[in-house]
């Protein structure tokens, strides 16, 4: 059962994501907030491709280019049901997050796609309450034949996220999380503190 929220709690039902390159901590983070505040999450879609058989390197790059595409559309439809149906919900990245992987894989050759895609992108910001961005190299990166053990590649891919959210989500709350900070239930109590005041657990059962 999920935690009871307090009694009269504000506002409407919190809707956060949470990012940051692999390895963070981002979906152990993502599945205990939903717990936590009974909502539902939308999970990270491309690790579970990856995880079911997907093998990355057998695709051509206009393949390559095209599934990161369909797993954007994938997400935020999922996070719109989500939304529909519960009022809140927690998503392991943000719609930012695709235009930084677009970027960190060398699709931006394409200006016209690359503009629309960070034109729906920025948009669908907008319902988000807050941002959560967990800092790459706080926690030691375990291998799992999945996600690049590259600290560098990580590291790139850090700095793009947090500067796209600096330049097209400059007024959103975002919650960078303190490099010290890495225990599970901390780390839930920091994004709890975190939001907006008028976003409260109101709806969780």
């Amino acid at each position: 059962m999920p935690d009871q929220p307090a009694a009269g709690a504000p506002g409407r039902r919190p809707r956060i994501a949470i990012t940051g390159s692999a390895g963070t901590g981002k979906t152990t983070l993502v599945e205990a907030l939903g717990r936590h505040l009974g909502l539902p999450v939308v999970p990270e879609h491309m690790r579970a491709r990856i995880e079911g058989g997907l093998d990355l390197h057998s695709l051509g790059w206009d393949e390559f280019r095209a599934l990161v595409r369909t797993l954007y559309d994938q997400h935020v439809a999922e996070r719109d049901q989500a939304l529909a149906a519960a009022g809140g919900v927690i998503t392991d990245r943000s719609p930012l997050d695709t235009l930084a992987f677009w970027l960190h894989y060398g699709f931006a050759g394409d200006t016209a796609a690359t503009d629309a895609l960070a034109d729906d992108a920025v948009a669908r910001m907008a319902p988000l309450d807050l941002v959560v961005v967990l800092p790459s190299g706080a926690i030691p990166f375990v291998e799992d034949g999945v996600r690049s053990p590259n600290p560098w590649l990580q590291l790139k891919y850090q700095i793009l996220i947090e500067g796209l959210l600096d330049r097209f989500a400059p007024d959103m709350a975002v919650l960078r999380m303190p490099s010290g900070l890495i225990d599970p239930q901390a780390r839930v109590e920091a994004v709890l503190a975190a939001l907006p005041p008028d976003r409260g657990a109101t709806g969780a059962g």
